[in-house]
């Protein structure tokens, strides 16, 4: 039986024989299975030197550990905290998937990483921690791009008007649940601000795109578009984000049921910045309240005339 010869091994006339004998052989066997083409063309490893073949044997195992890593650090890494995402991620805008541990206020939460496989059934051999000790240190602090809420009692302030509702939505909407978030930057409290997407009701998260977190929250009435420097609307844009604004606003939902004077979280914001003190933003705000009463007052009158 004519085997495939190596121009090590033989000589010039010799391979060229062989070839045209191997040549006729395959064209015999073209239409059987491949276990039987083998049969016919055997390869003999041991008339390769020595040295190739650990060479050969050396490239093909670098090249499977070097795509094992990059897979790995791709689809498989965990990012524990917000120390762990690099420059690249943010510009890259890569998409990470995770579980709502927390939800400390209206516009942000706490998410546990879960990345790759294994963390649901089928095929669920890895598991989010749900002891406080066990996820110090272990979870992204994510601020939701694009929009403001009631702000809660913090730093000596009282809580806004409609603060405890709008973190109650945001709880019931996204704590223990999957979401999507893409990290766009961090902002000065070192939360990464991300756009966040509510996971898809039927398709993979691969697949498909859930409802935009930032969106849901306007539309139900409990925030308003974030609009100061450096606001991020991602593929949605900001005329999006005022137009579910406005439509909350006409429909009299969340914050807005009493009408559109209430004050909103950047009006709030900036009365506290302006004060000394919390008594005196308070003050102010009983002076701007006593003002707006009197003027609608005033209007009443008229119309009623």
């Amino acid at each position: 039986m004519p085997t495939i010869p190596w121009p090590w091994s033989q000589s010039k006339g010799t391979a060229t024989t062989n070839d045209d004998t191997s040549g006729h052989n395959l064209a015999q066997t073209s239409s059987s299975s491949f276990p039987e083409l083998a049969k016919h063309v055997p390869i003999q490893l041991d008339t390769l030197p020595a040295p190739l073949l650990a060479l050969t044997a050396f490239a093909l195992g670098a090249a499977t550990a070097t795509s094992t890593a990059l897979v790995y650090a791709r689809y498989g890494r965990r990012l524990r905290n917000s120390d762990w995402l690099t420059p690249d991620i943010f510009a890259r805008r890569r998409w990470i998937r995770g579980v709502v541990t927390a939800v400390g206020d209206g516009d942000n939460f706490r998410l546990y990483h879960t990345p790759a496989f294994g963390w649901a059934w089928p095929i669920k051999f890895r598991r989010v921690p749900s002891a406080t000790k066990d996820l110090k240190d272990e979870t992204l602090h994510i601020r939701i791009a694009g929009v403001d809420a009631p702000e809660a009692a913090h730093f000596g302030r009282p809580a806004q008007p409609y603060s405890a509702e709008s973190l109650a939505w945001l709880r019931e909407k996204i704590l223990g649940k999957v979401v999507y978030c893409q990290p766009i930057q961090r902002d000065q409290y070192s939360r990464i601000v991300a756009n966040v997407t509510l996971a898809p009701r039927i398709l993979p998260g691969y697949l498909a795109t859930g409802k935009p977190l930032s969106l849901e929250m306007l539309r139900a009435g409990w925030a308003t578009t974030y609009e100061q420097t450096g606001a991020e609307y991602g593929s949605w844009g900001k005329d999006e984000f005022l137009r579910i604004e406005n439509e909350a606003k006409r429909e009299r939902r969340g914050m807005w049921a009493k009408g559109v004077g209430a004050e909103t979280p950047a009006e709030y914001k900036r009365r506290h910045a302006a004060a000394a003190t919390p008594e005196e933003a308070e003050a102010a705000r009983s002076r701007k309240e006593g003002q707006q009463k009197t003027q609608s007052g005033w209007l009443r009158r008229l119309l009623g005339r």
